[in-house]
């Protein structure tokens, strides 16, 4: 029997591990279960398909955790091939270690991404790791300002005391099994587990892991969703930040068109009659020659509100006036509906837009690359100065945020004003007049209607604004209209409603302002003399809402633009078309410039005669008949944009790299 004991002993030590890999696998479900409850949209999906998602989540986890136990499998063997004893009276305690070091880790993953999807409305993506870039402090306040902190510090706790608890529990000396094997039955034994193991680990028996073969199971784009695993999506996150960082970024060869750029043109072109000697110029473009612009320099306001998401608006009623003093603005002036945002992150959209490009997916930002000091000969900024504007980027928060005041020093704005000059030239004290994040969006209004009352020169003046943003703070003076939240908004909310009011009010505050600023420019001296644009950097209410039509919704920005009269279009606009922010300055230079030059990857939302897209870097696109995802195109309209959107990605770094060189 002695003979036998060492191999039962590390026998029944496996035991334990597997139950403490079961019952593991359970919890992680739970969190896959937690989304599927507070994010599912009724009567969307089949219970095939949540089976699908749920069974594929349970593989992807199970190959987590195969991979976590492999060291502990693995040192087993080697303690029973070597016939290692003396370590027996040691390896109950490791593996406790062990599995307290990797369990807390796995967990503390898992509960990064359930926080990001609770934001976002997806798993964690490159832009989870901001946080190392962003205003930290102000992070941290926003998260002591929206939630209860010490109550999920408290649970947290609560679920590592418990997780231990159990780990302490299962890996405990048993005697559960006692067999008499040969040393060749033996030895099979740990081959067949080792083999096992590594099945597990790979979840498939095909040439690629199964992380390689992970495919939409429903329509329902949420239940997509549930099987992806926290662990996975963080890891492939770094793995993408890593990479933009270190510069290994290879975006023409990720689209198919490596070493092929020719094709890339004619496809973006839609035409094989292009520049074949140099591919640069086939991206010059020439404003209309409209008599009413030769001599005409109106202002120029380009106005990104954050987060100003468009299926809220859906909405908008006397009970629930979420729009407020924009309302008629919109109502009385251009708005382009089927527009997407570029990115889901403020300075992933800000910075395509202003650079006259399609965002690209899987990057980090260019003012925190080493295209920092790059000066993008097709920035927006730089037509206007050209065309003799003062230009001028003012952002309601502090221009250390991103470096972004640095960046766009260098994209031809002559000045750069961040939440120092607003205060100082406004005489006001900070905290009177801000948040965490900037000045209170009336404030920044302000300062920009001074500017254009003061201004001897033709102006172009971008704006970002900082309001709507956690931890959605408003000035204690303002009083909001009626923000009752309907029975069918309520079906639609996902999480805590007191937060979603807190929310709401926020926005409501935000577009208040814009409608505000709105007025006085039309009641202004210089009302038939300015052009005003406005949009947003994201939809970031889509994570705590549910969507009827999701990729048609769940992107959705609003694009507005205020002419004076003698600039209104003679024929009608088509605001239906599908678009995005590559396309806002195209547009503008179309409607305020007269006879000038311009590079840009959109195109002019006027121009009837071309494809119109949307492009978001998620893979959400915007056809003529509706959203889609990339991988899922259908129609022939959707598989167009499709095509359209890989070759754009493709010219878009080109253009960028001639721009580094």
């Amino acid at each position: 029997m002695q003979k036998y004991q060492h191999f039962n002993f590390l026998l029944n030590l496996l035991y334990s591990v597997l139950k403490l890999f079961l019952v593991t696998l359970v919890l992680m479900s739970l969190s896959r279960l937690y989304l599927f409850i507070n994010y599912a949209t009724p009567e969307s999906y089949s219970y095939f398909e949540l089976f699908d998602a749920f069974f594929l989540g349970f593989r992807l986890d199970a190959s987590i955790l195969a991979y976590a136990n492999t060291v502990g499998v693995l040192l087993i063997f080697i303690v029973w091939l070597f016939k290692m004893r003396f370590l027996q009276n040691y390896l109950y305690a490791f593996y406790r270690a062990y599995f307290v070091l990797s369990l807390t880790f796995i967990s503390f993953l898992t509960f990064v991404d359930l926080i990001y999807f609770s934001f976002f409305g997806e798993h964690s993506t490159l832009m989870v790791f901001g946080i190392f870039d962003d205003d930290t402090q102000a992070l941290i306040k926003t998260a002591f300002d929206n939630y209860n902190v010490w109550l999920f510090t408290f649970l947290l706790l609560g679920f590592f005391f418990f997780l231990y608890f159990l780990i302490f529990k299962i890996i405990k000396v048993t005697q559960k099994f006692e067999l008499k094997l040969s040393w060749i039955k033996q030895l099979c034994f740990f081959l067949a587990l080792i083999a096992g193991v590594a099945l597990v680990a790979r979840g498939t028996v095909g040439i690629f892991t199964i992380y390689h073969n992970v495919s939409d199971v429903s329509k329902d784009p949420l239940i997509n969703k549930l099987p992806l695993t926290p662990t996975l999506a963080l890891f492939n996150s770094y793995k993408q930040y890593n990479k933009s960082k270190s510069g290994n970024y290879d975006l023409i060869k990720s689209v198919g068109y490596r070493g092929n750029m020719l094709k890339a043109f004619e496809v973006f072109k839609q035409t094989k009659d292009i520049d074949r000697q140099n591919l640069l110029n086939n991206l010059v473009q020439k404003t209309s020659k409209a008599q009413y612009l030769k001599d005409r320099s109106p202002h120029v306001v380009v106005v990104m509100v954050e987060s100003f998401g468009m299926p809220l608006l859906d909405y908008q009623s006397k009970s629930f006036n979420i729009m407020g003093k924009l309302k008629k603005h919109f109502d009385e002036d251009i708005v382009f509906r089927s527009f997407i945002s570029s990115s889901n992150g403020t300075i992933s959209s800000l910075e395509p837009l202003l650079l006259n490009i399609t965002a690209r997916p899987g990057s980090i930002s260019f003012s925190q690359s080493p295209y920092l000091n790059t000066n993008f000969t097709q920035a927006s900024a730089r037509v206007y100065a050209d065309a003799g504007y003062e230009t001028s980027f003012v952002y309601g928060g502090d221009l250390s945020w991103r470096n972004v005041g640095s960046f766009m020093s260098r994209q031809g704005f002559e000045h750069t004003r961040g939440k120092g000059s607003i205060v100082k030239s406004l005489n006001k004290n900070t905290n009177n007049i801000s948040h965490d994040w900037g000045v209170f969006d009336e404030y920044l209004y302000q300062y920009v209607y001074d500017i254009l009352e003061n201004a001897t020169t033709p102006q172009f003046i971008f704006v970002l604004t900082t309001n709507n943003h956690p931890p959605y703070t408003v000035p204690s003076d303002y009083k909001s209209n009626s923000l009752k939240i309907s029975k069918k908004l309520r079906q639609h909310i996902t999480g805590d409603l007191d937060l979603a009011q807190k929310r709401f009010k926020d926005y409501a505050y935000a577009v208040d302002s814009a409608g505000e600023f709105l007025d006085k420019i039309k009641s202004s001296p210089f009302a038939q003399n300015i052009v005003v644009g406005m949009t947003a950097d994201n939809n970031t209410v889509e994570g705590i809402m549910k969507y009827d039509n999701y990729f048609s919704q769940t992107k959705r920005i609003p694009f507005y633009i205020y002419l004076p009269d003698d600039l209104k279009q003679k024929e009608p606009i088509d605001t239906t078309v599908a678009s995005s922010h590559k396309d806002i300055f195209p547009t503008l230079y179309n409607l305020t410039l007269y006879d000038k030059k311009y590079t840009a990857i959109g195109t002019s939302l006027l121009d009837k005669t071309i494809l119109h897209c949307g492009f978001n870097d998620s893979g959400i696109l915007m056809a003529r008949d509706g959203g889609f995802k990339d991988s899922k195109a259908s129609t022939p309209s959707q598989k167009e944009c499709l095509k359209y959107y890989k070759a754009s990605l493709a010219v878009t770094e080109y253009l960028i790299k001639s721009n580094k060189k």
